[in-house]
């Protein structure tokens, strides 16, 4: 199986991602919204809140206001979109989240952020570390001819949604189903030496040596590359880094193009 995650950042162009998505056989598809949530949060008066945690990463701050925009905007306008074309498409999509039949169950974090140099823990915020796959319901729409299309919120062991990476989300799926290949598309050629230079492309990493690599990755890449770390330790053959922006990005990232970790 193949796992395709598609990012949901500005640049990326669906419609490519969809119809090259359309012609692929035993294929999930993740995806996520964080451009259309900034977006629309904005609008709402809300903008997102970036907070650095005291191990280096950058995450968005979920307090309930928050949580209830993601979901809205993720299981909802960016999930149904994404069912909408592949339908057109002749897919016969199913949009879920990972809330939905306990597919994906997240452990609520007790978030420690930096802030004006001082360390301090965040009481309120609904940020998830994903604990377990139950791949059950995912399984059964792709035995019936349905083709799932999955995203966050992950659902909490108290039975709250929460907000998980979906980068790390599509590595636990892929782990589950025990897959072959995972893509993560967004709206760079891959992992660059440079973030600010497309030119200074990463064109392989063998994967015993990717955390060397950690060191090139920047914002939400840290994520991928964190993601692509779990995958293949728990056996997947291979990770790629591809570009969403172009025709046939599965196809492309298939055939070696972007970042190729194996």
């Amino acid at each position: 199986m193949i796992i395709v995650k598609v990012g949901g950042q500005k640049g990326i162009n669906y419609d490519f991602v969809l119809k090259d998505f359309a012609k692929q056989k035993d294929i999930l598809l993740v995806h996520g919204g964080k451009g259309v949530l900034e977006e629309i949060s904005t609008k709402l008066g809300k903008p997102p809140v970036w907070v650095e945690t005291a191990s280096g990463f950058t995450s968005r701050r979920t307090d309930r206001e928050t949580l209830d925009m993601f979901t809205m905007v993720y299981a909802g306008k960016q999930n149904k979109m994404i069912v909408e074309k592949l339908q057109a498409l002749g897919v016969n999509a199913v949009g879920m989240c990972g809330m939905d039949g306990k597919s994906v169950i997240a452990k609520r974090k007790n978030i420690k952020i930096v802030e004006n140099g001082k360390k301090k823990i965040l009481r309120d915020d609904y940020t998830g570390k994903i604990i377990q796959v139950n791949p059950e319901l995912i399984r059964l729409l792709i035995e019936n001819g349905f083709s799932p299309v999955v995203c966050p919120p992950a659902l909490s062991e108290d039975n709250e949604p929460l907000n998980v990476d979906g980068d790390r989300m599509a590595a636990e799926i892929a782990k589950s189903f025990k897959a072959d290949t995972v893509i993560y598309l967004s709206n760079v050629p891959g992992l660059l030496k440079n973030k600010d230079d497309e030119s200074t492309l990463i064109k392989e990493i063998n994967k015993d040596n990717v955390e060397d690599f950690m060191q090139f990755a920047q914002g939400t890449m840290k994520k991928k590359v964190m993601g692509a770390m779990e995958a293949v330790e728990a056996g997947v053959s291979k990770v790629v880094f591809a570009d969403a922006r172009i025709e046939n990005p599965i196809t492309n990232a298939l055939n070696g193009k972007g970042t190729v970790i194996q």
